[in-house]
């Protein structure tokens, strides 16, 4: 599964490579800044002119390129979305595309854990992405319906349709519950890691924390409940 997750980081380091290139496109620069002081601002303490002044552009190109600051907000979501969107629908397929030996629930539940932690791990966007979620939820901007046409509707059907084929018998009407269970888990050991390796007195980080193991642990921790709550069905 390494090498899943490999193949994972390496498309989000080209990614990231896009992003800091010193070659990178006016919108790119503007989605950049724009970001990072939603983050660190919010929405309503951001104006235009900041972002543009941040990205080294001209107030007029915020509206030229985005039509203003509520469409620029909802595209610094939609690429971080689309990203995501694309990396676990792929750790999907390529598990569920195998053959010999067919796919195991463990490998999915691994493979789509990886592809679900790596892009908010990695540290050119993870923590302040994250920061940008945390945001949202209490202060929200986006309509309602971006998060679930860019992210959930894709990928929740699919990842049901994988978990009731890697593990038959399973009740159908479960598997949202299941998964709202796994997306949980790492989400908060998301938050976890950024807790924990703040440094603390001398410099010391808080806690060793290793995302890898907490994510491993999900897996296993999860396999096991399904597989337990399938036998209770058949009861």
């Amino acid at each position: 599964m390494k090498r899943v997750f490999e193949k994972n980081s390496m498309a989000a380091a080209k990614n990231s490579n896009r992003d800091g290139s010193s070659a990178k496109s006016v919108q790119d620069r503007l989605l950049d800044a724009a970001e990072e002081l939603f983050c660190e601002r919010g929405f309503d303490d951001t104006g235009v002119r900041d972002i543009a002044a941040a990205a080294g552009c001209n107030i007029a190109s915020v509206n030229y390129y985005f039509r203003g600051k509520d469409n620029l907000y909802l595209e610094v979501w939609r690429r971080r979305l689309v990203l995501m969107r694309q990396t676990r629908l792929a750790s999907i397929d390529e598990i569920m595309s195998r053959e010999d030996p067919p796919p195991r629930l463990e490998d999915l539940l691994r493979s789509y854990a990886y592809a679900f932690v790596q892009p908010m791990a990695n540290e050119n966007m993870g923590r302040q992405f994250i920061k940008l979620m945390a945001r949202e939820m209490i202060d929200p901007h986006l309509s309602e319906n971006v998060l679930y046409e860019e992210l959930i509707k894709p990928t929740v059907p699919a990842l049901h349709k994988a978990l009731v084929k890697t593990c038959p018998g399973l009740d159908e009407s479960k598997t949202l519950l299941m998964i709202l269970s796994i997306v949980g888990q790492l989400m908060h050991a998301l938050h976890t890691k950024g807790f924990f390796e703040q440094t603390h007195g001398h410099g010391k980080k808080l806690f060793e924390y290793s995302l890898t193991d907490a994510v491993e642990h999900i897996v296993k921790f999860s396999a096991a409940g399904i597989r337990a709550y399938t036998k209770e069905q058949d009861k």
